[in-house]
């Protein structure tokens, strides 16, 4: 009799690609339920394995049993996120992300994960929060439970991911074996075994949802022109439509509302920078917290100028012989642009992705703030306070019901608006102040994307997981 959800190395697929003009030669293993009792036929996963490892050979000072497990997923705009596989070429897809893991010496483990449009065969909505967490980590589970089986070392897995996928990789490290999806973990008949991990790559990471709309209003306001990207799925590839306005005057009036809102927020969280200092805002908005993200993005200018880049092309930004002098928030601000209406996030007409990933099994959206349900344009309903809690990974940053991962790779571009700087630096800064291992940077005229510096992602995870050479 086979153990339920045991990992079978006979059943596999061989394949061999050139990659850096190399080749490579892997196994596949496709389509394998990380759950017992599944709600969607997107609950499965694929396992990749460089072929070496099956003939006690090595990958790039890897074994068998040292290998990282590099879980990448393919979520965005909290959308259902199909499980991958190597040289994909469709949206959202990591396909060349694995390849280049897998020639790494990596065992790459990509989950598929229900989003917010996720569905029953009843019509019903069965991707709505927290759904996705709830299956990164039975997926993750699934991997530790098969420890032995599954090659790779179940001490060293890796999270990857790009927005709202970059916002389940955070959150996967933050909430190590939390009690709050135990019951929905259960009744998806997942693994019996822990799902915290050893370390965190995020991009341009969508969370702290319940405090983004402030966030974004203390960064974007005064700013009244907006301009974005609209996205829409044509036959597996996304076309993309250029829209832009202008801000009403009650628009402009909420903008300011949030803006006073993030200051006790911030002001709460007690944050401190690299030499303890006390980060800060001022009810005008300015203060030391302010400075410290003007700091990172001096950082960021100073390495694109080094390496050749003509940051003065950048609006607010001042270069005297061969270093960044000066750079002006406002017109920096001014230069990138808004691109988001008031509120960002939580729609006041439920349009927006993150309303959709707060509804319910029978609604398609829910607001999840206070200040969008009293503001709303629509009959509406507020999602529970503790599920919004629940997917924010700042959440478990002071709790201690739980395993956080402990080292952490954090991107955002610095030319990304789709959601505050200040977002990715709370919650950078906040690890940082636990005294976890941080690496941190806003990389210089960078839009929202991921998975851009391949080679320095895989450099991280190789000084953390090589073995120690005599």
């Amino acid at each position: 009799m086979t153990t339920p959800l045991r990992f079978d190395e006979t059943h596999y697929q061989s394949a061999q690609v050139t990659v850096n003009g190399r080749a490579l030669r892997y196994r596949a293993f496709l389509g394998l339920d990380y759950v017992t009792i599944p709600v969607d036929a997107i609950q499965q996963l694929n396992v990749f394995v460089p072929e070496p490892y099956f003939n006690s050979g090595q990958v790039n000072g890897y074994t068998r049993v040292t290998a990282p497990i590099f879980m990448p997923n393919t979520v965005g705009g909290y959308l259902p996120g199909p499980r991958d596989f190597p040289g994909n070429q469709a949206s959202f897809s990591r396909g060349a992300t694995i390849l280049q893991a897998l020639s790494r010496g990596y065992v790459v483990v990509s989950a598929g994960l229900r989003g917010r449009t996720s569905k029953t065969s009843q019509g019903e909505y069965s991707g709505k929060a927290p759904a996705f967490i709830v299956d990164m980590k039975a997926a993750i589970r699934y991997v530790k439970f098969n420890a032995g089986w599954i090659p790779g070392n179940p001490d060293r897995i890796i999270t990857n991911g790009t927005s709202a996928g970059g916002a389940i990789s955070a959150l996967a490290g933050a909430s190590g074996n939390t009690d709050f999806f135990e019951t929905a973990l259960q009744a998806l008949g997942a693994a019996p075994a822990t799902d915290d991990i050893f370390a965190v790559s995020a991009y341009c990471s969508v969370h702290n949802l319940e405090h983004a709309d402030a966030a974004y209003e203390w960064q974007f306001n005064g700013l009244i022109d907006w301009h974005q990207q609209r996205y829409t799925v044509v036959n597996n590839q996304v076309k993309r439509t250029s829209i832009s306005g202008e801000l009403t005057a009650n628009e402009q009036q909420l903008s300011n509302e949030l803006k006073s809102a993030f200051i006790p927020y911030l002001n709460h969280l007690e944050l401190k920078d690299h030499a303890g200092n006390p980060l800060q805002l001022q009810a005008d908005g300015s203060g030391s917290f302010r400075r410290f993200i003007d700091d990172y993005l001096t950082v960021s200018a100073q390495r694109a100028l080094s390496a050749g880049a003509d940051v003065t092309a950048v609006q607010g930004v001042k270069v005297n012989n061969g270093r960044v002098a000066s750079l002006d928030w406002s017109a920096y601000l001014q230069g990138i642009g808004r691109m988001k209406r008031v509120p960002a996030f939580d729609a006041r007409d439920l349009s927006s992705p993150e309303t959709a990933l707060f509804g319910s099994r029978l609604l398609a959206a829910r607001h999840f703030t206070a200040f969008g349900q009293e503001r709303s344009a629509v009959p509406a309903q507020l999602a529970d306070a503790s599920l919004v809690a629940a997917i924010n990974p700042l959440t478990y940053l002071t709790s201690h019901q739980c395993q956080i991962a402990q080292h952490w790779r954090i991107r955002h571009g610095a030319a990304d608006r789709d959601t505050s700087f200040a977002i990715p630096v709370i919650l950078a800064t906040k690890l940082q102040n636990l005294g976890l291992d941080v690496d941190f940077a806003l990389p210089w005229g960078r839009p929202h994307s991921g998975d851009y510096d391949l080679p320095e992602l895989f450099e991280w995870i190789d000084k953390l997981c090589q073995p120690a050479t005599e």
